[in-house]
């Protein structure tokens, strides 16, 4: 009897927090979309490259959903036994877990690091539009002071958001190329979620800015190429250390999602962000075909959701809740999706990017 009451229980918690990582999942891709234009047009402007003048504004629109990233993260941390599983382990004193696991510093580290990278990005945008009208010397360092500073904060940002939403979420699971793997794949997110914002704005007819379009969506193509080179790397450099030192501790949590409930979607996030963009650009003539490029793209957008909700969700072990096969997901989702958009599009037509419909 208590047996089975403790078996329901196990599956309540698993069940929930499963559906809970749909919100944990979307909070992520949010944060990304929020933090990727910023990151991206830094990148572009600290390799001088002539392109960044098209697309950098459209890019940076996209930090309006930095407080939504906010609130998503508020309610995830107030909730914090259905978003990190073993919280409720600690409160109940029955696991002893590292010091970084103390949930106070985990609120306190992560509200603080959201100001500060939040504060830096809107320092880039407003000093990105200054150089625009001051061309003296003292603007465009400034200007390419901040610019620096990006890269880095990404990379610190990122590692953190990495080890408290995935990594950790396995108490003691560690991976020395977890972080790069995480904040690369979102990257690359990024870039495939651009190419779709660029094709749509492209065929509205409502652009006010010029865009080059063969030239444009060719360097998106490469440039989505080499990031997924770069992600299959990551992936594969991260698995292969386990597999081959045959750490059972480490190896074990790519088992329960490679081999077991989440075999088939572990499978297709793998397909989706390297096999058909590989395959496709490897090609030269897709890498100048922006319907081509636009659907590669989708690919990387749908593998990546997929890839975050499997390392959330997949850090417990057992009957794990497959995606979108609950009304809580599909509605949460959906939700998030429409407040996403029309954010972004009030953003592009506040700053005069795009004629109101």
């Amino acid at each position: 009897m208590l047996l089975q009451q403790s078996i329901n229980e196990l599956g309540d918690l698993m069940e929930n927090f499963g559906s809970w990582s749909v919100l944990t999942t979307n909070f992520l891709i949010i944060l990304y979309l929020s933090l990727g234009g910023v990151t991206l047009s830094a990148i572009l402007h600290l390799c001088n490259g002539k392109w960044r003048f098209e697309v950098r504004d459209i890019a940076c629109s996209m930090a309006v959903l930095f407080p939504f990233a906010f609130i998503l993260m508020l309610i995830l941390l107030f909730n914090g036994d259905n978003t990190f599983h073993w919280l409720a382990a600690a409160h109940d004193g029955d696991a002893h877990l590292p010091g970084w696991h103390d949930y106070t510093f985990l609120v306190t580290r992560q509200v603080i690091g959201f100001f500060i990278i939040f504060g830096l990005y809107r320092l880039f945008i407003r000093y990105q539009k200054l150089s625009e009208v001051d061309k003296s010397y003292k603007a465009q360092r400034r200007f390419r002071n901040v610019a620096l500073l990006i890269p880095f904060a990404y990379v610190t940002y990122g590692s953190m958001i990495a080890w408290d939403y995935e990594m950790t979420m396995l108490p003691n699971w560690h991976s020395a190329s977890y972080a790069f793997y995480h904040f690369q794949s979102n990257f690359h997110f990024y870039l495939a979620s651009f190419t779709i914002l660029l094709y749509v704005l492209a065929r509205s007819g409502r652009l006010n800015t010029p865009l080059n379009e063969p030239k444009i969506f060719n360097f998106m193509a490469q440039f989505l190429l080499g990031m997924t080179i770069l992600y299959t790397y990551l992936y594969f450099t991260q698995y292969l250390i386990m597999w081959y030192g045959r750490l059972p501790a480490e190896i074990g949590r790519y088992n329960n999602m490679m081999l077991y409930d989440y075999a088939g979607i572990w499978w297709t996030f793998l397909v989706l962000k390297f096999v058909i963009p590989f395959c496709t650009f490897a090609i030269t003539a897709n890498r100048h075909n922006p319907h081509v490029i636009v659907l590669v793209a989708c690919s990387i957008f749908v593998g990546t959701w997929i890839e975050r909700y499997t390392w959330i969700s997949g850090s417990l072990t057992g009957e794990y809740h497959i995606p979108m096969t609950g009304l809580f997901d599909i509605l949460v989702t959906a939700v998030i999706a429409i407040i996403a958009i029309l954010a972004i599009r009030w953003s592009l037509t506040r700053n005069g990017l795009l004629r109101p419909s």
